[in-house]
């Protein structure tokens, strides 16, 4: 899943930011966390999921257009 997502092209992920879908970019962070066996990213990607969704959309697209990829470790 994570490789499939890092070679989205950037329109796609930027659809994919949007605020009522970028619950589909937090899980990515949690399963790339999972994947690295990260205990600190897995506890992040686990608060962003009740805290950022609200304000972390705007945090991707931004990262998205600039970065061509979400902001993680």
């Amino acid at each position: 899943m994570v490789k499939w997502m890092d070679n989205l092209p950037k329109w796609a992920k930027v659809v994919l930011a949007l605020p009522c879908l970028d619950v589909v970019w937090v899980i990515y962070r949690l399963v790339k966390s999972l994947g690295k066996k990260q205990t600190l990213g897995v506890v992040l990607a686990v608060i962003l999921i009740v805290v950022g969704l609200p304000w972390l959309w705007l945090l991707d697209i931004i990262t998205i257009i600039l970065l061509d990829k979400v902001l993680w470790f």
